[in-house]
């Protein structure tokens, strides 16, 4: 064939789009190859329609020297491409990042010059915050990369909830993060978590329809009503425990926040140590925090386009709670 993909990479790179920083790093390297039959393309449509680029990134990169080339030259002007013309571009971005290093234990699941696939621990807030300045997760992974001296910037592709554990892809540059996010807006990227309930849901399999919005009177909750964000919600029951709680999967179609949550406490069945949700818990057990893992995770990886699958086990405290469900509660 003589289209081509191909790739080189570097140790750095950032999501924001803004003005040519004067220090720089190589974060990829895209390489296409015009065939006999595509002879007069535009160059224009070689970055978006065959390497998919955002027009954000395509301007940015129009400021960057060397970032975007033709046969090795930057002069392309706006002449059609001819057959065997090679388009190079490079993604330089700035080695700036605010997040500072801290010595937090990460797990990593998966991990090479384009994402980052970790296992995220409960209690550990994602990305700093107005509350949260520092000691998240993020702070952790900027230090991994730091010690390996690696530049790179922490750009997450979705968010988990404080209290929820498991799979959280990253990022590690501009142009995998716009292709990651354009999947999840497709739907393309499967997420399953795994909750434990209080109750049976009924039916034991089925799928929650139901429009989420903020609370108006609790801002930082989420209720559901007629004029909240079409959100879907599939669950199947795994397990039930004597009627009093149940083990469920969850796929998200939709990714509102606190979906799973604010979905089960519809049906009635809210999660077990979901404070926010279910404070007049009726069951009594070891959790310190919602019941709620995110156990696979399914995309295509944005440089080869391969279908990958990451999952996470159950953390400790969960498996302790099945156990304790299993033997039966009061």
């Amino acid at each position: 064939m003589s289209n081509y993909f191909d790739e080189k990479h570097g140790d750095n790179r950032t999501e924001e789009l803004s003005d040519v920083q004067p220090e720089t790093w190589d974060a990829a390297e895209l390489t296409y190859c015009v065939s006999e039959e595509e002879a007069g393309i535009m160059l224009r449509t070689v970055l978006l329609s065959r390497l998919n680029m955002s027009r954000r990134l395509i301007t940015r990169l129009k400021r960057v020297e060397g970032g975007l080339t033709v046969n090795g030259s930057s002069t392309y002007g706006h002449k059609p491409l001819q057959a065997g013309d090679v388009v190079r571009v490079r993604i330089a971005e700035p080695q700036v990042e605010s997040i500072q290093p801290e010595p937090i234990p990460i797990e990593v699941i998966f991990e090479d010059q384009d994402i980052l696939v970790v296992h995220k621990p409960p209690h550990l807030v994602v990305h700093p915050t107005y509350g949260f300045p520092n000691g998240t997760l993020a702070n952790g992974i900027v230090h991994y990369w730091r010690s390996r001296g690696e530049q790179t910037r922490f750009r997450p592709v979705h968010r988990l909830d404080q209290e929820t554990s498991g799979v959280l892809l990253i990022a590690k540059h501009a142009y995998a993060h716009q292709q990651l996010s354009e999947q999840l807006q497709r739907g393309d990227v499967f997420k399953r978590y795994v909750a434990y309930v209080e109750g049976a849901p009924q039916p034991p399999e089925g799928t929650v329809h139901a429009p989420i919005d903020r609370n108006p009177e609790e801002r930082h909750l989420r209720i559901v009503t007629p004029e909240g964000y079409p959100s879907t919600t599939h669950y199947e029951t795994i397990a039930s425990y004597h009627g009093k709680a149940a083990k469920i999967k969850c796929v998200l179609e939709t990714g509102r926040t606190h979906q799973i949550r604010v979905h089960m406490q519809h049906i009635g069945c809210p999660l077990i140590g979901d404070k926010f949700y279910n404070p007049d818990a009726n069951l009594r057990t070891s959790m310190k925090r919602h019941a709620l893992h995110a156990a696979e995770l399914h995309f295509y990886h944005p440089m080869t386009g391969e279908r990958v699958c990451f999952t996470a086990p159950l953390p400790s405290d969960l498996a302790q709670l099945e156990q304790e469900l299993e033997k039966g509660l009061e």
